[in-house]
Order: structure tokens, then sequence, then C-alpha cells
């Protein structure tokens, strides 16, 4: 596969976990905000081919009042080795201003639970990481 299709699966997984914490289409339209990815950054580790199953894990990292970063880890299925891992930064934007803005309080408060949750978890491996050529 591409990087495209990473992507788009990347990108499915977002969709799924953004309704998981009720910050998905109902609160699009009952907030008129959605998020939007500010930065990403992709690990490849092992190819995945066009046809491969895939299993995508994804651990809520932080929240603040206008943020949410996640991690994705793409796994193939039947297997526990990574294939990749994408690590996001999305913002809450108006969708009336295209302006960054406060999570709602109950959008908040979902997501500090999950959070919660998710810091008891153990962090993907590689996290944080910078692109850059090593002198």
């Amino acid at each position: 596969m591409n990087l495209a299709y990473y992507l788009v699966m990347f990108d499915a997984a977002s969709d799924a976990i953004f309704e998981a914490l009720g910050i998905g289409q109902d609160y699009r339209r009952s907030a008129n905000s959605t998020c939007f990815a500010a930065e990403t950054h992709l690990v490849y580790e092992q190819e995945m081919n066009v046809g491969d199953r895939a299993r995508i894990l994804t651990t809520i990292i932080d929240v603040d009042a206008k943020r949410l970063h996640l991690a994705h880890e793409m796994l193939r299925e039947g297997e526990m080795t990574r294939a990749c891992l994408q690590e996001i930064m999305f913002v809450n934007v108006s969708l009336a201003t295209r302006r960054v803005v406060p999570w709602t309080a109950l959008a908040l408060e979902n997501l500090q639970a999950a959070l919660a949750v998710h810091n008891a978890l153990p962090r993907p491996a590689k996290l944080g990481r910078a692109i850059g050529i090593k002198r």
C-alpha cells in the first residue's frame, strides 16, 4: 500500500473514536464544530499490501480545552507486530468561524474521562519523534 491508503485507514479509525468519545457527527451538528487535524506523524515499520486486513488500536495520549492527541497503531490482522504508527493532534474548530474553539463542557468531560482510562494503558513506542537527518 502507498502512503494514501494508510492515511485513509487511520482516518476511518479517527472517525470511529470520535463517535465513541461523543465528538462525532452528532457533536458536529449540535456544537457546530468538529475536529481538524493540525499535525500528524507516520512511522512505517512493516509493509502492508493491498488486500491485507488490518486492526487499528487507538490510544488517547492527551486532551486539553481545545486539542485531542491520539496515537493509532496498525497491525496486520492475526499478528501482534505493528506495521505503522500514526501520531495525530486534532483541534476543535468552529464551522462558523473556522477558528479553533474550546470543546463544549460535555465533550471535554467525556474526553477527560476517556483520557483517565487510557492513562493506565502502555504508551505506543516511538511517540514524539521528529523528522531530521542526524549528522
